[in-house]
This record gives C-alpha cells, structure tokens and sequence, in this order.
C-alpha cells in the first residue's frame, strides 16, 4: 500500500472514530436523560420499572466505553499503535453484535415490553391524585402535547380513585382540549364540569405515541443502519492499517 493511501487511510480512521466519540457522547446523554427526566412518558414508566432504570445505566456504561474507545481508535490511527487498533477492532465487533442482539431481543418481547407499559401507565392513571408528583407531571405533559386522554381511550379515566369518589363530575385537566370552551383551564390536577359531554380529547395516547414511532420510524432507521455503517467501516479501516503497520513493521527488520 503507497504512503498516499496509508495517510489516507489513517485520517478517515480518525475521522471515523472522532464520529464515534460523539456517538459514544450522545448514547451517554441519552441514557442520563432516561435517568433525569422528568416531563415524558420515560418518567411515567421510570417510577414503576426497574428495567428502564437499568437500561439508563446500560446506556450510560455504553456511551462512556464507546467514547472511550473512539479516543483509542484516534490514537492508534494517528500514531499507528497496532495492538490498539487490533483492542478497536475486536471491541468495535463486540459493541456491534451486542447492538444486533439488543435489536433482536427487543423485537421479539415486543409485547410483553407493550404490556408491561400499558400496566404502569394504568397505575399512574389510576392513583393520580394531582399533586405534582414526577410521574404525574411527566403523563399531564405527555397527555397535553401529544393531545391525548388516557392510554388507551379517555375512559381509562374513570377507574382513576379521586374520579370514582367525588360527587363532581371531574376529568383530567390535562386532557382538555384546547379547542373547546373553557380556554383557561390549568396544566395539570382535576377540572370539573356539569355537562355530559366532558370537553377532552377523546384519542388514547398509545395511538398518538404509535402514530409518532411510525412517521418518524424512517429517521430512527436511518440513524441505527448509519451508526452500523461506521462501526463496519471503522473495523474495515481498523484492520487495514493494522496490516499495513505489520508489513512496514516486517520490511523493517534486518535479513541475515
């Protein structure tokens, strides 16, 4: 291999990894985003699931490898360090399989992850009480933007204790739609109302968050098979260069 394509090599490697280095830094900002967040479904789900607790610190322990090992890549590219980027190549393919499998696993408990969220979010409709808590705020923020009422129909409400047990006909406020008269109705606890046709939103909020998935399903694809194409074009050039770092290595010791 010329030394034009070994430097050309050895700079689209850094480039590669600088590209994963940020990669590495958004997984970490996702998953404490999952850890911290307090206004979304996440935060709905996170009080009540263990699992997505320990899916934030799984993507968190993922980003801060994946940065670290993009800085190692960076420096067995520049300074041709063959036994980092043979660690770069064998822990790229490890990340690589690992996402294949988690993409695997999550397709096939698809359903019961399905189910599992329909339960918690039914206990926080259920036990809603209106006082500001985490998960109370997160679901009035969810059912107000995404412009829906309970999960699966509006009248996931009713089973809600304060709604059962009042002599006022009481609804979520933050499921009051907005086009309707009262226009100054609050963000969040309970509204009351003498008529029969309570003005909300009649649409569950499983449709508006599957209807959500499914237009931007094409951006989420493409961000996955992008971030493959790196991993596979970073081991490519991984290995390449860590050949051509071993014949130069071999060229340059002395024949008797």
């Amino acid at each position: 291999m010329g030394k034009g394509c070994i430097a050309a090599t050895k700079y689209f490697l850094f480039f590669f990894n600088l590209i994963f280095f940020i990669f590495g830094a958004t997984i970490m900002g996702f998953g404490l985003w999952i850890l911290l967040d307090n206004q979304s479904l996440i935060a709905v789900l996170q009080d009540s699931s263990m699992v997505l607790k320990v899916v934030s610190y799984i993507l968190i322990g993922v980003g801060s490898f994946s940065m670290i090992l993009g800085f190692l890549g960076c420096l067995g590219a520049i300074y041709e360090i063959r036994c980092l980027l043979g660690l770069y190549f064998t822990c790229l393919l490890l990340i690589l399989l690992g996402q294949v499998a988690a993409a695997v696993l999550i397709y096939f408990q698809r359903d019961s992850l399905r189910n599992e969220t329909s339960e918690i979010v039914s206990q926080v409709i259920e036990n809603y009480t209106g006082q500001n808590k985490t998960a109370e705020q997160a679901w009035d923020y969810l059912q107000r933007t995404m412009q829906c009422c309970g999960w699966l129909r509006s009248e996931d409400w009713d089973e809600n204790h304060m709604i059962k047990n009042s002599s006022e006909n009481l609804y979520s406020c933050s499921c009051h739609n907005a086009s309707l008269q009262p226009f100054n109705v609050t963000d969040s606890g309970f509204c009351s109302d003498a008529s029969n046709k309570l003005p909300i939103y009649e649409t569950g909020c499983m449709d508006k968050v599957g209807s959500w998935l499914f237009t931007n399903y094409g951006i989420i694809l493409g961000i996955c098979l992008g971030v493959a194409v790196i991993e596979l074009l970073g081991m490519i050039l991984s290995m390449g260069l860590c050949k051509t770092v071993h014949q130069e290595d071999y060229t340059k010791v002395p024949k008797y």
